[in-house]
């Protein structure tokens, strides 16, 4: 109470550091706590596959679906194995009724997912339920939705208006920190596929393996499988065997990754779900106690920097017979209280800005949670160590006075040195989140902008296009009649990220492993092209006036280059699918276009003359009324699929939601840049008063001899900027590597300019300017009489 502007500075600037440090807490224990809920985690693992050939390499999270199987039945180590097909979006209706609901993520899973998992069923017999074939079970979520209060089991779902399935159990919804979330599993057994084969990868594995068994034995196991099972398979194929492939510098190998490590470390595509990143969990949690540790370092500059007017109760308790380790205790336990009193704000901050922060990081997390047995111990804890931690230097400082000095004032105080240390800490830090955070935007922003070889703006993708059925082409034709919409296309994949169907392709003539292409096959319509906006930069585009066509492909720059055609056109090349080989002939070459992530560089692509209604899209008039024409686009879905649900997307939306985790990042890496930015200005703030105070008389002096208001200002700012700007140099290499680091895993990535290091410094120095100067500005002005009347 008698220092309340000190203590202010000093509670709300540990709570914010506090406060900062809580909610990154969360995030980190949250993404930290994947997957272990499961009873039998720690045996939990994912079979993977690792492929090299005809110029790609390629890590996925699917495998066969002869390899659960046969590991189990060739090695006891395996107690059990369990597989899921991931089959994407379903409309689905109660049986009698005409109106579906369009449901994501429907999963196919074999009987034995209950006894592998530990999803809980509040119905049905775990070992049953998936046992028999068009059976399903169902989360509660999903049950609520179709049946409201009703019992589910027994009752009949119908999938796409083809096919009917019991539903044989429910289950507790997924908990969110699961690497995949499903509301419906259906029984293997009802999935229409061609089985038995292990060069066809389409299932997520999942095996237990024995208690005791050594997870690093699997590796020659997988070798074992790979021998005397995929070897046959690519001879068959190829004529190559699996050693030959080796010995050309291709790869075909299995292996497992931890459940519990699914989401944070796991870098394989075609995965169940948006994975996390471990690097991210590392940089918040040294964010976090970064932010914690600056806001301690204010508070050690604040309390040596105010020393010089707790010198004479030091002096007098001594005289008084206080011992050292006594006054020690006094200003522990002064920070220690201060330290629960931020505790008690910073929970109120958490409270706040709990909203804020799961919007931008994409959580549900709760304030409730550190409230929790894990988390109570901490927050009891936290406080004190804060206060040990920040009152260490200032206690063992005032507590080394020596009475006779401080009462007869002759006190030479020090410490200068250390507090400007810290503040050149303290920006070195905040500088490097500033730049950071400039990077990641301009790498977010460049990605958005840049030319990826077809225009996805005005791109309109029709959802569940598959309901429209045999009226595909005609609902296709009946919206190119409509006001608004320049073009259509009916296709099996559209250019955005998502998952591909790749094959192997070999020049005619030339199957040889040493010249195989591994490449994408789409299947496309006349207007495809057109209505993507892409380039032909050799040849044709299909055209109805050509009857060969059907027997045609174009093929991308990127395949060209891998074949190594100097002039495609016309060339003859051998699709592989399955057992069959079919020649195409190449009647254009598309210009490179952007349809993976750009953390790849672009990989070969083929495409092909087929009618495939997997995907429906319409590129709108860039002046037309969008709203307008969505609705009667809708009208003739409702028209000519009647009771099927109309949903869609912008492509430029699909686009942008491949780099949510980039756009989080960044948004996250401002925040807390704002937030150090604030408390180290705390610190500024605190510090400048207190050394204004101490120049008190000095500034008095200066300015009864005809020093200016701008002179003194100079004098008490010039020091601190100088701090900022040794802070600039420090931090810029630092903050060059870390970022040079996280760019690397783009293939296409912006360049670190000068400008960014010097607007980022430009930005630091001006802050701690304006801190500074509100103080400096208010000590000049200060009429000289009142500093020097006691004189």
């Amino acid at each position: 109470m008698q220092n309340k502007g000190f203590s202010a500075i000093n509670i709300f600037g540990l709570a914010v550091g506090i406060a900062c440090c809580l909610l990154i807490t969360l995030y980190v224990v949250d993404e930290l706590s994947y997957d272990r809920y499961h009873q039998k985690a720690d045996r939990m693992y994912r079979l993977n596959l690792a492929v090299k050939f005809g110029g790609k390499e390629e890590l996925v999270a699917t495998t066969a679906d002869m390899l659960g199987p046969t590991l189990k039945k060739d090695y006891p180590q395996v107690e059990n194995y369990a597989r899921v097909y991931n089959a994407g979006s379903f409309l689905i209706k109660k049986a009698g009724t005409v109106t579906n609901i369009r449901e994501t993520s429907i999963l196919f899973a074999d009987s034995t997912l209950f006894d592998v998992f530990s999803f809980p069923l509040v119905a049905g017999n775990p070992k049953l339920v998936l046992s028999e074939p068009n059976t399903i079970v169902i989360s509660e979520t999903a049950a609520k939705r179709h049946f409201a209060n009703q019992n589910p089991v027994g009752q009949i779902l119908n999938l796409d208006n083809q096919k009917d399935y019991k539903i044989t159990g429910v289950m507790r919804d997924i908990p969110q920190n699961s690497h995949f979330t499903s509301d419906f599993f259906v029984s293997m057994q009802s999935l229409n596929y061609g089985w038995g084969t292990f060069l066809s990868n389409n299932f997520q594995t999942y095996i237990l393996i024995q208690k005791g068994a050594n997870p690093a034995a699997f590796d020659g196991y997988f070798n074992q499988i790979v021998q005397k099972y995929v070897s046959p398979e690519i001879f068959k194929a190829m004529g190559s065997t699996v050693d030959e492939l080796t010995k050309s510098g291709s790869y075909y190998r299995y292996g497992m990754i931890p459940l519990t490590d699914i989401h944070l470390k796991s870098k394989e595509t075609l995965g169940l779900g948006i994975n996390g990143d471990i690097q991210y969990v590392y940089i918040f949690s040294i964010v976090a106690l970064f932010v914690l540790l600056i806001a301690c370092i204010n508070f050690m500059n604040l309390s040596t920097a105010r020393s010089s007017k707790r010198a004479k109760e030091v002096g007098v308790r001594k005289v008084l017979g206080s011992l050292r380790q006594q006054l020690m205790v006094q200003f522990f336990a002064e920070c220690v209280l201060l330290s629960f009193l931020a505790l008690i704000v910073a929970l109120g901050l958490v409270g706040i800005l709990l909203p804020f922060f799961n919007d931008i990081s994409g959580k549900l997390l709760s304030i409730n949670d550190l409230f929790s047995f894990k988390f109570f111990a901490a927050l009891a804890i936290l406080p004190v160590l804060v206060g040990l931690l920040a009152g260490s230097y200032p206690a063992v400082f005032l507590s080394s006075f020596e009475p006779i000095k401080v009462l007869k004032g002759r006190l030479n105080l020090k410490g200068g040195s250390l507090r400007n240390g810290l503040v050149v800490f303290q920006f070195s830090i905040s500088i490097v989140l500033i730049v950071s955070t400039f990077i990641v935007y301009r790498q977010i922003n460049f990605i958005q902008q840049k030319n990826l070889g077809f225009n996805k703006d005005q791109v309109l993708i029709i959802n569940d296009a598959y309901a429209l059925d045999k009226q595909a082409v005609a609902f296709k034709d009946e919206i190119l009649k409509l006001k608004g919409v320049a073009n259509g296309t009916l296709s099996s994949f559209l250019p955005t990220p998502s998952n591909r169907n790749n094959t192997v392709m070999f020049p005619e003539g030339q199957i040889d492993q040493t010249k195989g292409v591994q490449i994408g096959g789409w299947d496309i319509d006349y207007d495809y092209i057109s209505t993507m906006g892409m380039s032909i930069v050799k040849g044709r585009n299909f055209s109805k006036e050509f009857g060969t066509d059907s027997t045609g492909v174009i093929l991308n720059e990127a395949a060209v280059k891998l074949f190594g055609f100097k002039d495609p056109l016309n060339k003859g090349v051998t699709l592989f699918m399955n057992d069959s080989k079919k020649v195409y002939r190449v009647v254009g070459v598309v210009k490179d276009f952007h349809f993976e992530s750009l953390k790849s560089n672009i990989g070969a692509l083929s495409m092909f003359l087929n009618l495939n209604t997997g995907n429906v899209s319409f590129r709108l008039d860039a002046g037309s009324d969008i709203q307008s024409t969505i609705k009667q686009i809708e009208a003739k879905w409702n028209a000519m699929a009647p009771g099927q649900p109309f949903s869609y997307d912008f492509m430029d939306d699909s686009f942008n939601n491949v780099y949510k985790a980039e756009q989080r990042i960044g948004k996250l890496s401002l925040a807390f840049a704002f937030l150090t930015i604030l408390v180290a200005c705390l610190g500024l703030f605190g510090l400048v008063n207190f050394i204004a105070e101490q120049r008190t008389k000095e500034i008095g002096i200066r300015k009864v001899l005809g020093a200016t208001v701008g002179s003194v200002v100079l004098l008490l700012s010039k020091d601190f900027v100088k701090l900022v700007v040794i802070s600039v140099v420090i931090a810029s290499p630092v903050a060059y590597y870390f970022m040079d680091q996280w760019l690397a895993d783009f293939a296409y990535r912006i360049n670190i300019e000068w400008w960014i290091f010097a607007v980022a410094g430009l930005c630091s120095v001006l802050i701690a300017l304006l801190t500074v100067s509100y103080q400096a500005i208010r000590a000049a002005v200060m009429n000289p009489v009142e500093s020097l009347k006691s004189e």
